[in-house]
This record gives structure tokens, C-alpha cells and sequence, in this order.
């Protein structure tokens, strides 16, 4: 028997969720990154021994907390059996390889509870910042702080209006993966202004307030978006597709899991003036 998980049931698996991501990251920063072997996938992107720790971490602790429940993992896909119709958690245990090989601090550890297709629990971990954002759709969203396997305090937040006419919107763009296609609905926004972010710490920013609008008109999978997605919307703002659609996840396989383009709104109003 398959198992739905609502807002309720997602809240008081929240703390302990929370801290296996924790664990997670752990994990990856005691890997020494000078030292470690670096793989790459039929897809080409890297892999190393810390996505594989990471990995392993959150399996182990989903099976204990939830082993009812199947899981969608980046590097456990052959093990998968789409579609999900109930409830299933989406992870990507190291999102921003690149950034972690590189030397870099803004990798995450991503987890989201996915229900019916739609994210509803969110956590982005950056262990390397010591801060992770996290939400549950409906309940609202958390910016945490935490100092190795221990989780200090937990702030509310919340995203942000677009600014009034004429101020600059700031748009979080990828270091790692510009497009064209983004780079012009950047330029068509009045007096646009691009912060750098890493990996799923875009979605953190965007959920926070400090960031109005990510969009990724390349495509992209379902784990690097699912966990920012929940957090982004329990925040106030809204993540659709390139036209302004709803996201689904979990559904199909025979695209290899790709959201082809997405954006990610702050102020979820701002999707009806696209």
C-alpha cells in the first residue's frame, strides 16, 4: 500500500529531515576535495565519492524514518519506479558538483517531499555556509543556521514584492549554466541587476528575500529543482514553468526526469504580468 503524505504528516517529519541533510553535509565536507576522484555520468556531469557519501546518509535515514515511502535519487535513478502518484521524496545529494570540485562553498544537499506531483516539503542545505532554508507548502518557511551536525536557530521568512517601477529586480544567474534564452527575459526586466549564486542556493536567496527572480530557460532535472520549488512557494512565491504553467514531478521517466526551463518568482502575483 502506497503512502500520501500531507502538510500535517510532512510537519512532524520536518526535525528529523532536517537533520539528516544536516548529516549529509557532514559527510561531504569531510571529504578532502584535493584528494578525491572525480567520475563523470553518461550525461557528463561529475560525480565524486561526497555525492555517493551523501547519498548513502540519506538512504539509510529515509528507510528508518519512512521506508514506506519510495525515493527519487540523482544517483539511484535505475532503482526508481516512475510514475509516483501518492507521495515520494525527490533528493539530490550534492547539487553543484561543479562548485563543490571547483573549491567553492555554494553546493547544496537538496530533499523534497513531493505529493501528487507537487512539491510540498523543502530543504536546501549549503553545508558549507553553515545555512539551510527549508518550508513546508502552506506552513511556512525557515532560514536555519548550523555548525557541523549541530542546528542552532530558525528564523521566518519570507519573499519580497517586486520592487515599485523603475527599481532594480535583482535576478539570482548561475555561474555554471548561463543561457541565452535566460540572459534575454533577464535583459527585459526594467533595470535588472545579476547576483552569482551557486547551485540550489538561488531558490534560498529567492525564498529569503534578498533575490526577486531566478529563471533557467536550459533544461534541468527534477532533483535540482524540487526541494528549491517547495521552499520557494511555502515562502510566498511561486515556481513555474517557462510560460507561467505548474511544475509536475515524479510522472514521467521517458524524459529522463528534465524540466525543460523553469522561473522562480518572489512574488507569486508577478507570474499574471509574464
Amino acid at each position: 500500500m502506497k503512502r500520501i503524505i500531507d502538510a500535517e504528516a510532512a510537519t512532524g517529519l520536518m526535525e528529523p529531515l532536517t537533520a539528516l541533510v544536516v548529516q549529509a553535509g557532514v559527510a561531504i565536507l569531510a571529504v578532502n576535495r584535493a584528494a578525491m576522484r572525480v567520475d563523470g555520468k553518461q550525461d557528463g556531469s561529475p560525480v565524486t565519492e561526497a555525492d555517493l557519501a551523501a547519498d548513502r546518509i540519506i538512504a539509510d535515514g529515509l528507510a528508518q524514518l519512512a521506508g514506506d515511502v519510495p525515493t527519487l535519487s540523482e544517483e539511484r535513478t535505475q532503482l526508481a519506479s516512475p510514475p509516483f502518484r501518492d507521495s515520494f521524496f525527490l533528493i539530490d545529494p550534492l547539487d553543484g558538483t561543479k562548485e563543490f570540485v571547483a573549491g567553492r562553498d555554494e553546493f547544496t544537499v537538496n530533499l523534497a517531499l513531493v505529493t501528487h506531483g507537487v512539491p510540498l516539503l523543502g530543504i536546501v542545505s549549503a553545508p558549507a555556509l553553515g545555512l539551510l532554508w527549508r518550508g513546508i507548502v502552506g506552513r511556512g518557511a525557515e532560514r536555519v543556521t548550523f555548525d557541523g551536525a549541530v542546528i542552532g536557530a530558525a528564523e521566518p521568512i519570507h519573499t519580497r514584492k517586486l520592487p515599485d517601477q523603475g527599481e532594480p529586480w535583482v535576478a539570482a544567474v548561475s555561474r555554471s549554466h548561463g543561457d541565452k534564452k535566460s540572459e534575454a527575459f533577464i535583459d527585459a526586466r526594467p533595470n535588472a541587476v545579476r547576483r552569482t549564486v551557486g547551485s540550489a542556493v538561488k531558490f534560498g536567496r529567492i525564498a529569503e528575500g534578498t533575490a526577486d527572480i531566478y529563471p533557467r530557460f536550459g533544461p534541468t532535472s527534477e532533483w535540482d529543482v524540487g526541494a528549491g520549488c517547495a521552499v520557494v512557494t511555502a515562502a510566498g512565491g511561486k515556481v513555474t514553468d517557462g510560460k507561467g504553467g505548474e511544475l509536475r514531478f515524479g510522472e514521467r521517466s521517458d524524459t529522463g526526469f528534465i524540466i525543460p526551463e523553469f522561473i522562480a518568482w518572489g512574488d507569486a502575483e508577478a507570474v499574471r504580468l509574464y
